[in-house]
């Protein structure tokens, strides 16, 4: 599974930990692992319309944090669940830039098994780190 959920790390929050081979798929996998502190099942998520983003950072863990918000807040404005990402991440000079095409559909209760609401990504253990087999990342969630 290229996420994990941490019980551990926090008590009233919800906390994730997502790999990837590389750093656009531990983005990806950690947009999904999003997705699933929401609902129970984040494959019943159809990837009907698609949001593009644009991001940029000084590094990976302010790029990945604006992803995750972006993506929150896409849930509150556009009332959308993503459960598919493509994404492209590049360095231009000095920052960190990220490209995706988040693929979703309308929030609807009767139809997805809503969970609990994101609120927030936090910076709390917030990490992202280089590893061997290719990137993993530490994400707490508020609820």
């Amino acid at each position: 599974m290229p996420y994990k959920y941490l019980h551990e790390l926090t008590s009233a929050d919800v906390a994730f930990e997502a790999t990837g081979k590389t750093i656009e798929e531990m983005f990806s996998d950690a947009g999904v692992a999003l997705l699933g502190v929401m609902v129970r099942d984040p494959m019943k998520i159809e990837p009907k319309l698609e949001f593009k983003i644009e991001k940029r950072a000084n590094d990976e863990e302010s790029l990945l944090f604006s992803f995750l918000d972006e993506l929150i807040f896409l849930k509150d404005a556009e009332q959308m669940f993503f459960s598919k990402f493509k994404i492209e991440i590049r360095k231009e000079r000095k920052e960190m830039v990220l490209n995706a095409v988040a693929y979703g559909e309308k929030i609807d209760p009767k139809k997805h098994d809503i969970v609990i609401d994101a609120k927030a990504v936090t910076m709390h253990h917030f990490k992202v780190e280089k590893i061997n087999k290719g990137w993993r990342c530490q994400v707490i969630i508020d609820v």
